[in-house]
């Protein structure tokens, strides 16, 4: 709606303090939507590849040789999506990275080789991440500072219906004929549907758009999504001019950004490749645990539902605790789930722990997400996220080489172990020097 005048309250503001309204949900709608496709693409490997040992004869060694590639591009995918949606937009790097994904996952479809498989999921690591990165920025500058955290767990929440979706697709399409599976990755290219509706609807991040001087612009943005008028002329005054990607990567080094930077390179170094050994490579070793296949299907099915439950759980708790305190909170549970899960053998433990172990794992990278991308300035913000994610992209496409030969010496506890693990190494570096971001404004914590 338009008023006649800006009230005083709404000058220099951009979301804070204001409700979130119809059309403000639409928007976030469309991000929903294109995680949807886009975890879609993310996890249906895990469920492909118990298959293709079978049919094809490939070995584990075969398919942590495709997640290698995978999580290797998933980094280059995300040091290019922050680099570049700071410097052409939010909006176009986050509609191209939903091509590419989606390109890339039929392209799987039609896969005949272990040399397909590998480069067509890479290029889908790359899209998903690249989104990702950009996404999880934009999240955080169009939220209002006091349910930053809310809305970044409520859109995954929904957008990650994917998971166990995919997950009953599988269990109920791969066992219909040797070649079934291919339908799964053709599912994956409806993302494109996700980009034709974001192209005629997604709007730019008006804090991106103050950052370029484009102010009036950034304004019609608030009021298109608020209903209310507000005027940034004084704080857009205060945003410094652009920088090249090599000023904002020394800029992450600086004296007033080393100490949050170090504790979250370490943070993400240690839990990101945890996470990962959880959600890829479960589906797998469960198989290899001693279940069917058709069993390992029906587990991981469960084990998915796990996805959006975890986080729609970061949406409750992510703004408690200066952001921080629920971030070890979540890997204090990933540990102690892990464990459990490392211990069992029967059918329903096994799916109950894992269910638990799941939701911790998606509850911790959300938080990790929101607490990544609001540590930074507008200038800088989706370069060092992209930077600070393909950090930890790039630890977990080495670990998954490390798996299977994990795997071999220890078994079912080593694997798990080895995630506990990883999980309590970096707890004490973010309780005492992480900082407190959970709702204050992204000003205000730059």
């Amino acid at each position: 709606m338009q008023t006649d005048s800006k009230p005083l309250g709404r000058i220099n503001n951009y979301f804070d303090g204001l409700p979130v309204s119809t059309v403000h949900k639409i928007l976030f709608f469309i991000i929903m939507m294109s995680y949807f496709f886009e975890q879609m693409d993310n996890w249906n490997f895990g469920f492909i590849a118990p298959v293709l040992m079978k049919n094809w004869g490939l070995t584990m060694a075969d398919i942590g040789k495709v997640n290698f590639y995978y999580f290797l591009a998933m980094t280059l995918g995300g040091l290019t999506g922050g680099v570049i949606s700071d410097f052409i937009g939010r909006r176009k790097t986050f509609l191209g990275a939903i091509v590419v994904f989606s390109v890339g996952s039929i392209i799987s479809g039609f896969a005949t080789d272990l040399f397909t498989i590998i480069w067509s999921r890479a290029m889908t690591g790359f899209g998903v991440f690249c989104l990702m990165v950009c996404s999880q920025a934009y999240l955080a500058e169009i939220s209002p500072a006091e349910t930053r955290g809310k809305w970044q767990g409520l859109v995954a929440a929904v957008g990650f219906t994917a998971a166990p979706l995919v997950g009953g697709l599988c269990r109920w399409i791969i066992p219909m004929s040797p070649e079934a599976w291919r339908y799964i990755f053709f599912f994956g290219g409806l993302g494109l549907v996700g980009f034709l509706v974001g192209l005629r609807y997604l709007k730019e991040s008006p804090r991106w758009l103050v950052a370029q001087k484009r102010v009036t612009e950034a304004e019609q943005v608030i009021e298109d999504l608020s209903g209310i008028r507000v005027d940034l002329s004084e704080v857009a005054a205060k945003v410094e001019v652009r920088h090249s990607p090599v000023e904002v990567f020394t800029g992450m080094f600086s004296a007033k950004y080393l100490k949050r930077t170090l504790v979250l390179l370490i943070w993400v170094a240690f839990t990101v490749p945890a996470t990962f050994i959880v959600t890829v490579w479960t589906p797998t070793l469960l198989n290899k645990h001693g279940l069917s296949v058709e069993d390992s299907l029906m587990a991981s099915f469960i084990l998915m539902i796990g996805v959006p439950v975890g986080c729609y759980i970061a949406s409750l708790i992510s703004d408690k605790g200066g952001r921080k305190i629920p971030l070890c909170a979540t890997a204090v549970a990933i540990t102690i789930f892990g464990l459990i899960f490392s211990q069992l053998t029967s059918f329903w433990p096994l799916t109950i722990a894992g269910f638990c172990l799941i939701s911790s794992v998606m509850a911790n990278g959300f938080i990790t997400f929101s607490y990544i991308a609001e540590s930074y300035p507008t200038k800088m913000r989706n370069t060092a996220t992209g930077i600070q994610m393909s950090a930890g992209r790039l630890a977990t496409s080495f670990m998954q080489p490390v798996v299977p030969i994990v795997f071999a010496g220890y078994g079912f506890f080593g694997v798990y172990g080895l995630v506990a693990s990883l999980c309590v190494l970096p707890l004490l570096v973010v309780l005492v020097w992480g900082i407190r971001t959970g709702g204050k404004s992204l000003e205000e914590i730059s």
